[in-house]
């Protein structure tokens, strides 16, 4: 048998996509042969996971999962949003969710063993070959507490814990668990409808906080506004229009579209704290491949 390098198997991953232990094992059963290993694949159904990575794949699920007092939120994306509705392909992301809430990252969960005898990447790759669509894993978060809960909610939810829009709330207190369960599933349907970007004000970026400050300062002052009273001005609107619209705590609880959402859970008691959350919107930040249809229709036209 050929003695199999480290850098062939790499080599044969790049120009194929597949993952480590398919490659490995093409390169075993052809001796090294790394034109008969593509080919190998080839035959498999396996390599043709490669032809498909090039596609922008934006659509897909949020899947949550959650264990005693950790959870985690995973974007699974898919190129289609028919592949979505797909029962293997929902059945994987919530077993990479579960997977998720015991490891630190991306790549670490993609080497994690899905449990039957292959990583959850090489799981992924196979899962491609079937369906016919580019797949990845896009990114993981976890939250965990130590005296409460850690609540999901999962917006329009296609299946139990899989969606479009996922949310994680982590809650602490000395309180009953059933008391902040409800009460942190309600702040985790505030935060998938109010969209927040951070926790609170001490979260927020002090650089973007100065930014915005210089903003609305020139902003008062060529709107004729006194200087002595610039700087009470200034951090009214700051609160109200930048911190009230990011941060968490800051913004009116939509419940009742008034009281900040810190209010509502010192209202609850003044043992609760609201330690982290995580959300999740599917595709996100992604830039989707636009063509109008006439260059479409002429690319098929054409061959």
């Amino acid at each position: 048998m050929a003695d199999i390098k480290a850098s062939d198997v790499k080599e044969l991953r790049e120009k194929t996509g597949v993952g480590m232990m398919d490659a490995k094992k093409a390169l075993v059963e052809n001796n090294g042969d790394m034109e008969a290993a593509v080919d190998w694949l080839r035959t498999a159904g396996l390599a043709k996971a490669a032809k498909k990575s090039g596609r922008t794949a934006a659509e897909g699920l949020i899947a949550i999962a959650t264990s005693g007092n950790k959870g985690a939120v995973v974007e699974v994306n898919s190129e289609t949003d028919f592949v979505a509705r797909n029962e293997k392909f929902q059945e994987f992301a919530l077993k990479v969710a579960e997977i998720a809430i015991n490891v630190s990252d991306v790549e670490a969960l993609k080497a994690a063993d899905y449990g039957n005898g292959k990583s959850v990447e090489d799981t992924l790759t196979s899962l491609i070959a079937t369906i016919g669509e580019h797949m990845s894993i896009r990114r993981m978060d976890t939250l965990e507490v130590n005296n409460g809960v850690v609540v999901p909610y999962v917006h329009s939810a296609l299946a139990e814990n899989i969606g479009k829009i996922g949310v994680l709330v982590a809650m602490e207190a000395d309180a009953s668990k059933d008391k902040i369960a409800d009460l942190a599933k309600q702040v985790a349907m505030h935060a998938a409808a109010a969209r927040p970007e951070f926790l609170d004000k001490d979260s927020v970026d002090a650089e973007a906080i100065e930014r915005e400050k210089a903003v609305l300062t020139e902003k008062h002052r060529a709107s004729g506004k006194p200087e002595d009273r610039l700087e009470g001005i200034v951090m009214g609107d700051l609160n109200k229009n930048f911190f009230g619209q990011i941060c968490l705590l800051e913004q009116p609880f939509i419940m009742d579209g008034k009281t900040k959402v810190a209010q509502v859970l010192k209202d609850a008691g003044e043992d609760i704290k609201l330690t982290g959350f995580v959300r999740f919107e599917l595709g996100e930040g992604i830039e989707r491949e636009e063509e109008d249809f006439a260059a479409e229709v002429a690319k098929v036209a054409h061959g």
